[in-house]
């Protein structure tokens, strides 16, 4: 499974097949074929495919994915930020979907419905996003649909994220400090030659970089030598437009930024650093890119472009409120993004999460409200849907607004009032950065903290005009705040999107039930649906499959 000298289990998504199909309502069908495997021989400084393709689709397209497992253990692929609308048996969560066996091959079919934006996807089990197999998903608008800014020369996806050697079953056991900081699975330097991942500009033009940072610990500062980076969007929602020399880009969360090629005609370093990153490792830790005038004749010379000091909390926070949303601009609907202004809307529930550590049976794990999540055999989807719950789960016996006094395991699901506003309070009781992420919905973040929240710390909120995105940092110590209007029906992952906190314990679901009378009902389960755990004698003799669509 491994080998000495730096190399690593990697995962490798092959893309075999491409076919696109019209469909009959202004989408289109978009067919993809993945073979995954794993080599313990790929270094990741050798220009190894362990990014996998772009999903390249427009608003309400249909993505089918048929992924052949050809790895030694269950794998299931999550789509960080596609809202799954009325869908969640597509989420690829341990707690939606049965894994796809080894030697077998399932096929998820969802829609983009009523999105735009950037996005990525990644292995969700057996901490394998750790070995790679995470790729670029961006969601177009329709062409009827106007973007706030000029049509740039071109486009680029990059994606950053802390590396570490070893195996995935190796890092889940140990947690080592990351290693290096990869830039689409390159890292710049090694023995022999410098490998950089490279963009190339034209002089005057102006370029979308979609960045997302995939690792699976630090937070990172993104910048790019003597040039400035308009904000545009994040995570599905436009952004009002600021000029920024860097970027904070923590776990989980993707930005796009636009970048002008209007310096003399060279090669420019672009860098990812950690920033309120874990102390203990490396300062000199940094990704390493190049921005590439195609008329430039050398290599970049001169420094590296340097950033914020790294624990500087309050350039960071600053940034963070200075994130806004574009109230008055269409997004994957005509209708402008601030239909929803949340200064007046009522509260239906509030959860207040404190994330920590505990020691449970001797061994270390991560908590929310002291409670360690326990994954079951049975996912709760099926369970849900089949058997109510079936003892899989007991609903709402998880404490969403006060901490247990003892820590313990346990499969904690909540009620989510269908078409209620829910308020979270993320309390980061840990001593480095978080980040945390919700599926099948965008929050509103509302507002940023030190110490202690109460309801006094609603005064601070922002209801103006916040951001609407999937995943938000909570800085060490402190809180955030967001509100979710729950119109999804579905079971949804609320997790940690540091990956050894979410591999430890520290997630939840939200179960979201369209109670009759509602038209707006989940869909039925796919035909091609897995069934494990305790259904699993029920489940079909595995044979290949395609998948299908329930429109």
């Amino acid at each position: 499974m491994e080998s000495s000298g730096g190399h690593c289990r990697c995962l490798i998504l092959l893309i075999t097949v491409i076919a696109l199909l019209s469909s009959k309502a202004r989408a289109i069908d978009i067919f993809l074929e993945w073979n995954v495997s794993s080599d313990p021989n790929i270094r990741a400084y050798m220009n190894q495919p362990i990014t996998g393709p772009l999903i390249n689709a427009t608003t309400n397209d249909f993505v089918h994915v048929n992924i052949f497992n050809n790895l030694d253990e269950p794998l299931l692929m999550t789509w960080n930020g596609i809202q799954q609308r009325l869908n969640s048996w597509q989420d690829g969560v341990s707690g939606t979907n049965c894994p796809i066996l080894p030697g077998q091959n399932w096929t998820y079919v969802f829609q983009t419905k009523d999105q735009i934006g950037s996005f990525f996807y990644f292995p969700s089990i057996n901490f394998l996003k750790a070995a790679g197999g995470y790729g670029p998903i961006r969601v177009n608008n329709r062409n009827v649909i106007l973007v706030p800014f000029a049509k740039p020369e071109a486009e680029y996806d990059l994606l950053i994220g802390d590396w570490s050697y070893g195996s995935n079953t190796k890092l889940m056991a140990e947690n080592p400090l990351p290693d290096l900081i990869l830039m689409n699975g390159k890292a710049p330097f090694n023995q022999r030659s410098i490998v950089f991942q490279s963009f190339n500009v034209t002089k005057g033009k102006t370029y979308r970089l979609r960045i997302s940072n995939v690792g699976s610990a630090l937070s990172l500062n993104f910048r790019i030598k003597n040039h400035k980076m308009v904000l545009v969007e994040t995570e599905g929602s436009y952004t009002s437009q600021i000029i920024l020399d860097s970027l904070d880009i923590h776990v989980g969360q993707s930005y796009s930024v636009l970048v002008t090629a209007d310096q003399s005609d060279a090669d420019y370093f672009m860098v990812a650093s950690p920033t309120q990153f874990d102390t203990s490792a490396s300062p000199r830790l940094m990704g390493v890119g190049l921005i590439h005038y195609d008329s430039s004749n050398g290599l970049a010379a001169g420094p590296l472009p340097e950033g914020p000091d790294p624990m500087d909390r309050d350039f960071s926070i600053n940034q963070a409120r200075s994130i806004r949303w574009n109230m008055t601009t269409g997004a994957a609907r005509p209708n402008p993004q601030g239909t929803f202004n949340v200064s007046n809307i009522t509260l239906s529930q509030t959860f207040i999460l404190h994330a920590s550590t505990a020691d449970i049976d001797g061994i270390l794990r991560y908590t929310v409200n002291n409670v360690s999540y326990l994954t079951p055999d049975t996912p709760l989807k099926l369970a849900d849907h089949f058997a109510n719950g079936s003892g899989v789960y007991q609903l709402d016996a998880f404490p969403t607004d006060s901490i247990n006094s003892v820590a313990s395991l346990g499969t904690s699901v909540v009620t989510g009032n269908h078409k209620g506003w829910l308020e979270i309070v993320f309390k980061n009781d840990l001593d480095v950065m978080d980040a945390w992420h919700l599926d099948g919905f965008g929050f509103y973040v509302v507002g940023f903290g030190e110490s202690d929240w109460s309801p006094d710390s609603r005064s601070t909120y922002n209801l103006a005009d916040p951001v609407v995105r999937s995943t938000v940092q909570v800085y060490p110590g402190g809180w955030t705040a967001v509100y979710a209007f729950l119109d999804n029906p579905g079971m949804w992952n609320l997790r940690s999107q540091r990956l050894k906190n979410w591999s430890g314990g520290q997630e939840l679901y939200i179960r979201v039930f369209d109670a009759d009378p509602n038209p707006a009902k989940e869909r039925a389960p796919p035909s091609n649906l897995l069934l494990c755990g305790i259904f699993q004698s029920q489940a079909p003799a595995p044979s290949p499959q395609v998948g299908d669509l329930h429109r």
